[in-house]
């Protein structure tokens, strides 16, 4: 980008994205990438009608589109728009707050509806069948059965999981302390069998000579040290292909799992929304995806005029 204007602009949004809405490197990088996206498209734009590019501020609803246009016809798919719409309504919003604008053209942006790309979701029998058939006897038995007791009854991100502290433990409450995205803190309730998994493992943990700096770190490697994402991702698919779970597995689908079956068992959205950490309620809908019969069948069964006629 050559304008100066735009360039100093972006410096100042990227850090506003960063201490003051939160979010973390990889998502405000992104973002400022986005935004790049869109000074250049400004320059190309302003090349061709032999005058200085538009300023982030003077862009109007319909230059706006044309730059999703032309994303589109450089063979953007659909998440990526909706993306580049979630970066530029950022940017316009903080446009707001420093005066530059009187209102967000950015607002007016339709996102393309994307049908979501969900993982594997398993049953009870089936979560059980791996938790149930973890070998006990074998040095990180232990370990590995607490890590699945907690992916289902906690239904942490796989970088939430290998992050967790001793520290973030409060068993006599009945909670854990997760920080998840953006660093933001969420206290989620942990149950019995979750619990119990994890002091088993504490005795063989104990044990352990734990690397220096990961003192802390709950769950660790057969080296002492902390856990990485990569391992617990080939522990799980491990774990499930010997129990004969011949769908595809991750972290991840215990997490979907955790919520589906909160929900499908009368758990209210917005509390599975705060557990999950989700910024906003349109994700967590999007993600707990649960059979549309049992959801219609809830929906009636708690409805007065509904319930009702089968009291009646």
């Amino acid at each position: 980008m050559k304008d100066s204007t735009n360039i100093d602009f972006l410096e100042r949004f990227t850090l506003y994205l960063k201490l003051e809405r939160g979010l973390s490197q990889n998502t405000a990088l992104s973002y400022r990438s986005d935004i790049s996206l869109l000074g250049r498209f400004l320059e190309r734009e302003g090349e061709g009608q032999e005058r200085a590019p538009l300023s982030f501020a003077e862009c109007s609803l319909e230059q706006l589109e044309l730059f999703l246009k032309y994303l589109y016809e450089r063979g953007s798919s659909k998440r990526t728009q909706a993306r580049v719409i979630s970066s530029l309504r950022s940017l316009f919003n903080f446009l707001l707050i420093e005066g530059e604008i009187e209102e967000s053209s950015a607002l007016l942006l339709e996102i393309p509806k994307i049908n979501p790309n969900l993982p594997s979701l398993l049953s009870i029998e089936e979560v059980l069948k791996v938790i149930e058939g973890i070998d006990l006897s074998t040095p990180l038995g232990h370990r590995n059965r607490a890590i699945f007791e907690i992916l289902y009854s906690c239904g942490l991100r796989a970088s939430e999981l290998v992050s967790l502290q001793l520290s973030d433990l409060f068993f006599e409450e009945g909670f854990i302390r997760v920080v998840g995205k953006g660093n933001k803190q969420r206290l989620i309730p942990i149950g019995e069998h979750a619990i119990a998994a994890v002091e088993l493992y504490m005795g063989q943990r104990r044990a352990m000579k734990v690397k220096r700096g990961s003192e802390d770190i709950l769950f660790l490697n057969r080296r002492g040290g902390k856990l990485s994402r990569e391992m617990l991702f080939i522990l799980v698919k491990g774990e499930c292909e010997a129990a004969g779970i011949k769908k595809r597995v991750s972290p991840h689908t215990f997490r979907h799992t955790f919520a589906t079956h909160l929900l499908e068992n009368g758990a209210d959205l917005r509390a599975i929304q705060e557990m999950l950490g989700h910024e906003s309620i349109l994700t967590t809908e999007i993600y707990t995806h649960v059979d549309s019969k049992k959801w219609q069948e809830t929906i009636l069964s708690h409805h007065p005029r509904e319930g009702s006629k089968k009291r009646g």
